[in-house]
């Protein structure tokens, strides 16, 4: 996995101009049954991929933190949401909360989230690749095979199912 891992921008990179061309065409006549798809194409690789092993979303990312995730992390650490914003999270540039740095705090040496019941929506949904209208979230899609393998995987067996 280690291997992989320090290929995989490099990788992605390389791809990159074929997946959106092949995004793009996918946008403009997307296959009916694309979401089914995409759950299964989903379902099969994380029946391979073990995301304790790799961790690289929650090492060179960070996510977007909705009012409710904010709400819900404050309670779990008995603090006032305001403190919590202070503690963990800054404005970016799109005026959206996230980490004040990567990897995440929540991440343990050993790979595993010390918040994992009360982690963030977009850290539960990552990567994104079983989200309903996939072709509509292309941009993440690409973005995210350079930083999760299984989303690398899953965008390139895609391809050569929808050929």
């Amino acid at each position: 996995m280690e291997e992989f891992l320090k290929k995989l921008p490099e990788k992605a990179k390389d791809k990159k101009k074929e997946n959106k061309k092949f995004f793009s065409k996918l946008r403009k006549k997307p296959p009916k049954n694309l979401d089914s798809l995409m759950q299964d194409l989903h379902e099969e690789e994380f029946s391979r991929t073990d995301c304790l092993e790799c961790a690289n979303c929650c090492k060179t990312t960070g996510p977007l933190f909705t009012q409710k995730d904010v709400e819900r992390l404050s309670k779990h650490f008995r603090m006032k949401p305001g403190d919590f914003i202070d503690t963990y999270l800054r404005v970016d540039e799109d005026n959206d909360l996230v980490l004040q740095q990567v990897p995440c705090p929540f991440l343990g040496a050993d790979n595993y989230c010390s918040v994992y019941d009360k982690r963030p929506k977009a850290c539960r949904e990552y990567p994104h690749t079983d989200r309903k209208d996939f072709h509509k979230i292309s941009n993440i899609t690409i973005k995210n095979t350079a930083i999760c393998p299984a989303a690398y995987n899953i965008v390139e067996e895609m391809k050569k199912r929808l050929g």
